[in-house]
């Protein structure tokens, strides 16, 4: 096992109680996860030992919401989200830990800025809600996806804001999320192991963890089905915001 300080326990398991509400709850909501993971580990351990406990989550959002994918969006997005893997592992395994986080947050913001303002011409130019969309979108927000959540299991705000930029409904959002992140993290994990970030400690810990994911996922699902559309817009933005202001700073 990691020897670890009990203040440092104690963040672990709140990050893993995070996990399991952002997989059935609020996608984007791992960011708080992440900037904990990073504050007790090295950047690669925690990468490698997040993973794995995202894939607990995974399990949950799928038994939740797996009936309301949209996977005409999955297979669009596809192409672009793999080119964006192979970019993030090339720069995971060449990059800093500094210049890592910096270049996330960056990216974070932008695609934010990107976002409300792709919202507010839309609602001026015909005030239609219906979700939108199309190549050259898709192909950013993948590619994007991709390479953050390959290098810091920082994918979901990104895809949050693709979701909210083509104004996808709360359950088509989690359900399309659920199979996205889902496939995605399964496809990581050669690629991490081939860098030798699962040794047994990693393993071990997880192990501890775990239970209190399946705790946060179950808060979760009780938590969603209070949430409106709006509300959860905004609660996904503003986590948004905290966690590429973390990594920036």
């Amino acid at each position: 096992m990691i020897a670890l300080d009990l203040w440092a326990w104690a963040a672990l398991g709140l990050a893993a109680v995070t996990i399991g509400i952002s997989k059935t709850a609020l996608p984007g909501g791992s960011i708080l996860a992440i900037a904990l993971f990073a504050a007790v580990l090295p950047a690669r351990t925690s990468t490698a030992a997040m993973l794995l406990l995202l894939m607990v989550g995974d399990v949950f959002a799928l038994i939740a919401y797996r009936r309301h994918a949209h996977w005409p969006t999955l297979l669009r997005l596809a192409p672009a989200v793999v080119a964006g893997l192979i970019a993030g592992f090339a720069f995971l395994a060449l990059a800093g830990d500094g210049i890592v986080r910096r270049a996330i947050g960056v990216i974070l913001l932008v695609m934010i800025a990107i976002t409300l303002w792709r919202r507010r011409r839309q609602e001026r130019a015909d005030g239609v809600d219906a979700p939108r969309g199309g190549i050259l979108l898709s192909s950013t927000y993948g590619t994007l996806g991709g390479f953050t959540t390959m290098v810091a299991n920082a994918g979901g705000p990104v895809m949050s804001m693709y979701f909210l930029a083509t104004r996808t409904p709360v359950q088509v959002f989690l359900g399309t999320s659920a199979w996205f992140f889902a496939i995605i993290n399964v496809v990581k994990v050669p690629f991490l192991a081939g860098l030798g970030l699962f040794p047994g400690t990693v393993l071990l810990m997880d192990a501890v963890l775990a239970p209190l994911v399946v705790v946060g996922a179950l808060v979760g699902l009780a938590v969603a089905r209070r949430l409106d559309q709006r509300l959860f817009d905004r609660i996904v933005i503003a986590l948004t915001i905290a966690g590429a202001l973390y990594l920036l700073f």
